[in-house]
């Protein structure tokens, strides 16, 4: 969370709908309840109302009836249940309202089915009255001897709120994880252009230093890749400046330094004094170590800014043979070079793999035992492999040993660029090096290998087309 935007704007977002959705449902359910309150309150106010006048007027034809006739008290009775019939049948828009009438007196003249007494309390006054279990709403008569109560429990209310509650929550049940999933889609596709982004600076390596295209990106990112782009212009610039005058130098400093040596040489051959003939010699020593730093720093500019790879690819076993003829006798008696039977075709340059191969002779026989062998392979599957008898570095010894100016524990001489062109031009390419020590478990020496690349894949026999 603290470190995907994509989760903080969807977390966000999310967040944010929910609670709206939240608070909306419960503004509604609160106005809804409000509303079903009033509904319900002017239900029993309309029950009352309309049942009042016909309570007061079978209660008169009742007492008419009694006076005027000398019926059995059976067949009064009767009228009478037949005047409670006619206002209950007024009341049966809801089994659970009930009502009584009263005289001024407060006693009971008429009552639903099923009514408790206990329920309504005395007259007070007109109106809404509410008890623990019910609501209730009394009215009298415009003469003022009847008065009703009309009594709706409030379970019922409850209930009936229960269910708009229900209704209300269970589409936001739906709608909830729906519109989450919608804005994650929608977060994700809008970061979309920014991943885009990610992957083009991700996909580049160390030497690459190509603009970023700007096409697509929204106007909140064209900043940023500008920026960026300006920013791989400088680094390229200055990379560029960097490499041409370790070029430039180099190529510079080798004819001076040519003249140096062969003055130095003239001076011991002229000089009879043992001390300036030891001096000369020395002179001449350090002369050829300014040479070879040179020389290593132009192969340092070619493996960092040269071309490495050819248009066509070609067999890789005749580049490394030359190199190994090209070093002195004694040095070729102590390399062991194993190559394949068949091709192994690379579009890697033979310069280049040329220079990464005698750096790594170099380097292979500088650091050995004077009078070990060096091995050397190159496996159909386009490992190279460069191996001495030297003696078995740290972790962190190989961990800085690619590092420029970095020379082995316990030798003198070199110029420390060796590995740093070999790394180089590995790096350009993709190709992946590891250094091993010991060569073998249980034994000592270090081993480099550099996975080059193949112009296509084997075959099921182990040959390259």
């Amino acid at each position: 969370m603290r470190t995907s935007l994509q989760t903080r704007l969807a977390l966000a977002v999310g967040i944010s709908v929910t609670l709206l959705w939240l608070a909306a449902a419960a503004v509604t359910a609160q106005r809804l309840g409000g509303e079903m309150e009033e509904v319900f309150d002017d239900g029993l106010k309309a029950t009352a109302q309309r049942i009042l006048p016909i309570a007061q007027h079978d209660l008169r034809e009742n007492h008419v009836r009694r006076d005027s006739t000398d019926h059995e008290d059976d067949d009064g009775e009767d009228e009478a249940d037949d005047g409670e019939s006619n206002a209950r049948r007024e009341a049966r828009f809801g089994e659970d309202v009930t009502f009584v009438v009263r005289n001024s007196e407060g006693q009971v003249l008429l009552a639903s089915k099923g009514a408790d007494v206990v329920t309504f309390p005395p007259y007070a006054s007109s109106g809404f009255v509410r008890t623990d279990t019910h609501q209730l709403y009394y009215e009298a008569s415009p003469n003022g001897r009847l008065t009703i109560a009309v009594a709706e429990p409030l379970d019922r209310r409850q209930e009936l709120s229960r269910k708009m509650l229900l209704g209300l929550v269970l589409p936001l049940v739906i709608v909830i994880p729906l519109s989450l999933l919608a804005i994650i889609l929608a977060v994700r596709g809008s970061l979309r252009p920014v991943r885009r982004l990610q992957k083009e600076l991700a996909e580049r390596g160390a030497q690459d230093l190509s603009p970023l295209t700007e096409s697509g990106f929204p106007s909140e990112l064209r900043p940023i890749s500008a920026g960026v782009n300006q920013l791989l212009d400088r680094l390229k610039a200055a990379f560029t400046a960097e490499r041409a005058f370790a070029a430039n130098a180099a190529h510079e400093l080798r004819t001076p330094v040519a003249g140096a040596i062969a003055q130095a040489q003239r001076i011991r051959a002229e000089t009879s004094e043992a001390v300036t003939g030891q001096r000369a010699t020395e002179i001449e020593a350090t002369l050829k170590r300014l040479m070879r730093i040179s020389e290593k720093l132009m192969q340092l500019a070619r493996a960092e800014g040269g071309r490495l790879q050819s248009d066509e690819p070609s067999d890789l076993r005749p580049v490394l043979q030359m190199i190994v003829q090209d070093f002195p006798r004694a040095d070729q008696e102590r390399v062991v070079l194993s190559l394949p039977d068949e091709p192994v075709r690379s579009k890697l340059d033979p310069d280049a793999l040329g220079l990464l191969f005698r750096n790594l002779l170099e380097n292979a026989i500088r650091h050995g035992t004077s009078d070990g062998l060096v091995e050397a392979g190159l496996k159909p599957d386009g490992t190279l492999c460069v191996a001495n008898d030297g003696p078995v570095l740290s972790s962190d010894a190989m961990d800085r040993l690619m590092l420029r100016f970095e020379r082995g524990p316990g030798k003198v001489g070199g110029s420390g660029l060796g590995l740093s062109i070999i790394k180089a031009i590995a790096d350009r390419i993709g190709m992946k090096l590891t250094v091993v020590s010991p060569k073998v478990p249980g034994d000592a020496g270090v081993a480099i290998h550099v996975q080059l690349p193949l112009a296509h894949s084997a075959d099921p026999n182990g040959r390259n087309p």
